[in-house]
């Protein structure tokens, strides 16, 4: 059944979904804050020619007559703009937050959408969204997550609901990232201190040994490509982290730690490597090396 659906946002994430269903099976919209910026506009109106999206110049636009309202904007972003799209909803009108935010902060922007009318749901991505694209996984928790569970699936998306208040699929979502973002930045800090050192054939011959299920240099390819591309956005996801875990009155130091790491790899002016096969890891933190000293 085809829905009218609004992306607040519209960048890799809701791209990914959109162009996994395909052209036409939805009238899409958009709004996305880099349309108010004439530097920025044009990358945004070229993304929705090529996935079949309808760009808005403002939210009232966009959300008008919406059936479902994903948004999919940064971390630091997303209470924002729920507060800003929320003078604007009718009653009904479903938003699915699916930004990687604190519990604490996807219980503020619900109060912000429920007071309007609308009806919030905690949405956690469990995933990149390449290569699944619309079929990413994704927890729904909440008040109204069973009722909208079957409409996400039916899109098709592929939602599991999880038992629990808003905020409960994203607390999920948070503490995983301690681990998943956490060994990026061990990747990162491990792999530059071997090859400065010159001994990372020892290195990843020991970590081999002592851990025979990882192929460590795939993953530490792995590992950099997505910091070098994704770390400003992962950065912010991880301030995100470390909110959740000082509202449940417990130390954030590594996750603060991974936040600098983050932070340090997405500024490098170094391109992220595109193929495991032709470009080794210790050919990455040559090239990262000279920045990161610097940095």
């Amino acid at each position: 059944m085809s829905e009218k659906i609004t992306f607040i946002g519209f960048g890799e994430a809701a791209s990914a979904i959109v162009s996994g269903w395909g052209p036409s099976r939805h009238e899409v919209f958009t709004y996305d804050i880099k349309l108010d910026d004439p530097s920025t506009r044009g990358e945004i109106v070229d993304r929705c020619s090529k996935f079949g999206v309808w760009p808005c110049d403002t939210p009232q636009e966009a959300l008008q007559d919406a059936d479902l309202v994903l948004s999919t904007v940064t971390a630091d972003q997303a209470t924002e703009a729920a507060r800003a799209a929320s003078p604007f909803l009718k009653a009904g009108q479903v938003w699915l937050d699916l930004n990687s935010c604190a519990p604490s902060s996807k219980v503020k922007s619900a109060g912000l959408i429920e007071a309007a009318g609308g009806q919030y749901v905690d949405v956690a991505v469990m995933a990149p969204v390449y290569p699944k694209l619309n079929r990413v996984p994704l927890l729904v928790a909440g008040p109204h997550a069973d009722e909208i569970a079957p409409r996400l699936a039916g899109l098709p998306m592929s939602p599991r609901v999880v038992p629990g208040d808003i905020g409960a699929a994203s607390s999920i979502k948070m503490i995983r990232s301690i681990m998943v973002k956490g060994l990026e930045a061990l990747t990162a800090e491990c792999t530059l201190a071997a090859v400065a050192a010159g001994v990372q054939d020892e290195v990843f011959a020991s970590l081999l040994k002592s851990h025979p299920g990882t192929d460590w240099p795939a993953q530490t390819f792995y590992n950099f490509e997505r910091s070098m591309v994704h770390g400003a956005r992962r950065a912010a996801e991880m301030e995100e982290v470390a909110r959740t875990l000082q509202d449940l009155g417990l130390p954030s130091d590594m996750v603060t730690s991974t936040v600098k790491w983050q932070r340090k790899l997405a500024a490098a002016d170094v391109p992220a490597p595109e193929n495991a096969r032709q470009i080794n890891p210790e050919t990455i933190a040559h090239a990262l090396l000279p920045h990161i000293r610097s940095s």
